[in-house]
């Protein structure tokens, strides 16, 4: 929500005063957009409000076979290559409790900010567009759906936004909102720039029995309690200090309905969270195995299965060196944060980082009364940002088209 302040912009590149003049219509956007929040893969009406946005701006307009994505192709009067810029389009199952007068009151919630996303993005493509005669190659924009868990950037890579406007894009940026980092501030590293996100699920397998005889079963119980601190074990003795994992136990059931009875098999999930795809080679191919052997030990049996999710997201180190430039010389080194070490979250947007060089960058969008956790039911987001994010994201397409 606005602030009356100035920090939000602050921007003199060549697109900053331009979009100035779209702060009042990207924020009635975006309250709109966060209004009618939608969750997963088929979001019918926020497609819908995109496409009224994006309508007479001679964008080559395609959509989602799977999933309500759109893609949208610009094509600049002068010949160059194609450059990808990404808003994801999802919200969260989450009730909101922000006491927002715009607040969304069907018990789904962008609590992650993806409604700025959108907004920055369509900022974007106005200021691109109304400069399209001298724009020097092409612009995809890649509106995204379920990118909170069910991989919606994989699904369009799969379904060809990489290739919608003929040749593949050579750089690919993405703005990621952040309502705990100060108002304005723009944060990226070269590098991992968050983590990968995997799951290993296990069922324990025992005998079960009569909760006064232990001794005439195997009671699977104890046994899980051994495999939950050797997980701990796993990542502080087999994995390098320098490349860690976090690994955290975050679902432990039986089947057992009785306290007097002794369960049969007992149900446990992993939430695994590395930096590199080699120590998530390591975890994914010696965890289970030393599962199985402490299971074993104890008579009982172990069924594991390992679910990949998103990969690491790997900001190019060279086009990212070029953000960075770019960054500081159109708000300044003091407003441009080099993070020291990567974020343990998950990002979708590293599908498209595993095929096309580029950065995620973000930018601080905490609200005047104090920094707010992301996927809270309180969380809120300061659309003063609109104009920077918009600024940042046209003046890193045009300059890299630029450069060739």
């Amino acid at each position: 929500m606005g602030s009356g302040s100035d920090a939000g912009s602050g921007f003199d590149g060549g697109f900053g005063g331009a979009a100035e003049e779209l702060r009042a219509h990207l924020t009635a956007v975006r309250r709109e957009l966060h209004g009618a929040v939608e969750i997963g893969l088929d979001l019918p009406n926020t497609q819908a409000i995109l496409l009224r946005e994006l309508e007479g701006l001679g964008l080559e307009i395609t959509f989602g076979q799977s999933l309500s994505s759109i893609t949208a192709v610009l094509r600049g009067g002068r010949p160059g290559p194609v450059v990808l810029l990404r808003g994801d389009m999802d919200g969260l199952p989450i009730t909101e409790a922000s006491g927002l007068p715009f607040a969304a009151t069907s018990g789904a919630m962008h609590a992650c900010g993806h409604d700025l996303h959108m907004a920055g993005v369509l900022g974007a493509v106005r200021l691109l567009a109304a400069r399209r005669d001298e724009l020097p190659g092409t612009v995809v924009f890649m509106f995204q759906p379920g990118e909170e868990g069910q991989a919606g950037g994989r699904i369009m890579i799969e379904e060809g936004v990489l290739d919608a406007a003929g040749a593949r894009p050579v750089a690919a940026y993405a703005i990621h909102v952040d309502s705990a980092t100060p108002r304005g501030q723009l944060v990226t590293r070269e590098g991992a720039m968050m983590a990968s996100a995997s799951a290993l699920r296990l069922t324990l397998h025992g005998t079960g029995g009569h909760a006064a005889f232990p001794q005439l079963g195997i009671d699977p119980v104890p046994v899980a309690a051994q495999l939950i601190l050797a997980v701990q074990t796993f990542a502080a003795r087999r994995l390098p200090a320098t490349d860690q994992a976090v690994i955290s136990i975050t679902r432990l059931s039986s089947d057992s309905e009785a306290s007097n009875v002794l369960a049969a098999t007992v149900s446990l999930e992993a939430n695994i969270r590395t930096l590199s795809m080699q120590t998530l080679d390591t975890v994914r191919e010696q965890l289970p195995v030393m599962l199985a052997g402490i299971a074993e030990a104890n008579g009982c049996r172990l069924e594991s299965e390992f679910i990949a999710s998103y990969p690491v997201t790997y900001n190019d180190p060279a086009e990212t060196r070029e953000v960075l430039e770019v960054l500081d010389e159109l708000v300044g080194e003091e407003r441009v944060t080099r993070l020291a070490a990567p974020s343990m979250a998950s990002e979708d947007f590293s599908y498209v980082l595993q095929e096309v060089p580029g950065a995620l960058v973000f930018v601080g969008a905490a609200p005047d009364s104090g920094p707010m956790p992301l996927h809270s039911e309180q969380a809120i987001f300061d659309d003063e940002v609109l104009p920077l994010q918009a600024s940042v994201l046209a003046e890193l397409a045009w300059r890299r088209l630029l450069r060739g």
